[in-house]
């Protein structure tokens, strides 16, 4: 079909978007394409009416595809739709006349207290200075609750040591501070005392690089994260930066951080994505109620 074809292209030219990228949006659109009017194309775009991108939504819940599939098809559909009407050959995107199939909140996961003492209670070989690398990049994520591109992003300069605080730029390039304490600052000082001496230069100024000396990529944080995660007691399932993210902002709230300091410490631009984080602490909520409500004691 000429249309799909001609977005496919213009994803891959104008758009830059990923080969995998490419194969899903040719895989939906084709699916629609099949329950639409498969043999024409004038015909399938006639027919592109939001009572029949609702069929094809409960043709596949019906067929035991989940609600967050079914959006995901519904967003490349979406796409492409907008690129037909660019080009006249519909006249409105049915899409946005239709609801979307509503999925279940995930909450987020997130490691316990317990096991993140674990880590810090493990012995480590502060004479090599890779070690103290990536020990100091797990003890950045956690005690600032950044996400990974920001660390990979951070320079030197950003640190504010007379302030305590990091300078940091995320998304949309909003810059924020968050704290630094006292004993990040001290880890900050014991690795950049090595620092110089490993590396032979840093023209980019950044506070992490990998072991040849290049800027930190995302995949290269992760690595560091499992590895580091991966030897130590307690911690279970996926091991990364983003679960370390999760993980201060529940410890922050189980121990008494109020949500709006939370939220301005993680960048979230609403309250609304900081207050997932209630969730999780309805389990330590729970533990508190049950060891101190005076009827749960007696199991009354």
């Amino acid at each position: 079909m000429r249309a799909r074809e001609e977005f496919i292209d213009y994803l891959k030219v104008n758009r830059r978007y990923s080969p995998r990228t490419q194969i899903l949006y040719r895989e939906y659109i084709s699916e629609l394409y099949e329950f639409v009017a498969p043999d024409s194309e004038e015909d399938f775009l006639s027919s592109l009416k939001p009572n029949v991108i609702r069929g094809f939504i409960a043709q596949g819940l019906d067929s035991g595809l989940s609600p967050r599939t079914m959006n995901l098809k519904l967003s490349s559909i979406s796409s492409f739709c907008s690129y037909l009407m660019r080009k006249e050959l519909i006249a409105s995107n049915p899409v946005k006349k239709v609801y979307r199939p509503k999925q279940s909140k995930k909450l987020p996961e997130f490691y316990v207290q317990s096991a993140m003492e674990n880590y810090y209670d493990k012995e480590f070989d502060a004479t090599d200075f890779l070690a103290v690398r990536d020990r100091m990049v797990v003890s950045t994520l956690y005690s600032t609750g950044i996400r990974r591109a920001e660390l990979a992003s951070l320079k030197i300069s950003d640190w504010d040591r007379s302030r305590s605080l990091f300078r940091i730029t995320g998304k949309g390039d909003k810059i924020r501070e968050v704290p630094v304490s006292g004993l990040l600052a001290e880890e900050l000082n014991r690795y950049l005392a090595s620092f110089d001496g490993y590396y032979a230069e840093n023209p980019g100024g950044y506070l992490f690089l990998t072991d040849s000396g290049q800027p930190f990529y995302l995949s290269f944080v992760n690595k560091i994260v499992s590895r580091e995660l991966g030897k130590t007691a307690g911690f279970t399932g996926k091991k990364s930066p983003h679960i370390l993210r999760h993980s201060i902002a529940t410890h922050l709230l189980n121990n008494g951080a109020d949500l709006n300091s939370i939220k301005e410490v993680l960048g979230h631009s609403s309250l609304a994505a900081t207050q997932v984080y209630t969730h999780n602490s309805f389990e330590q909520l729970k533990k508190i109620y049950l060891t101190a409500h005076p009827r749960a004691k007696k199991g009354g």
